[in-house]
């Protein structure tokens, strides 16, 4: 999928982007971008794309397979995207104990991606893919 086949974020999405410095709403959108094409190669489902606490949130809802990823930035924080995932999963800390020399896992529920430089990509895909997958892998395991 690329930018120009991304579905169009619902109006109040596309509000809270627009509340975004721009340098945020591009490293944000790449996110985006990715969470549509991992869904489709993950075959989760289709994403629902909604607000939860006010900030873009993406949902395996159809299928159940995954937990809610959130895409937000922060005047707390003004110079990282922040991706969001439910403190509950444990998941940040699987990142961390994957990715933590590339990727900057902050608590038990975020990761933050710099504004103003490159990211480890594959390395958030894959935690990404491990978001949108995470209930299809507890009812395995």
């Amino acid at each position: 999928m690329t930018l120009g086949t991304l579905p169009a974020p619902p109006e109040d999405v596309a509000a809270a982007f627009g509340a975004y410095p721009p340098n945020a709403r591009a490293r944000i959108f790449e996110v985006r971008e990715t969470l549509f094409d991992l869904a489709t190669q993950l075959e989760v489902g289709p994403l629902t794309e909604t607000l939860k606490w006010g900030e873009p949130a993406y949902l395996t809802e159809a299928t159940k397979a995954g937990s809610t990823v959130r895409l937000a930035w922060s005047r707390k924080a003004p110079d990282a995207a922040q991706v969001l995932f439910i403190c509950s999963t444990q998941l940040v800390d699987a990142f961390r104990a994957r990715f933590g020399d590339d990727l900057n896992c902050v608590g038990n529920r975020a990761i933050h991606l710099p504004l103003g430089e490159g990211y480890a990509k594959d390395a958030l895909a894959q935690c990404l893919a491990m978001a949108l997958t995470y209930k299809r892998r507890t009812v395995l395991a």
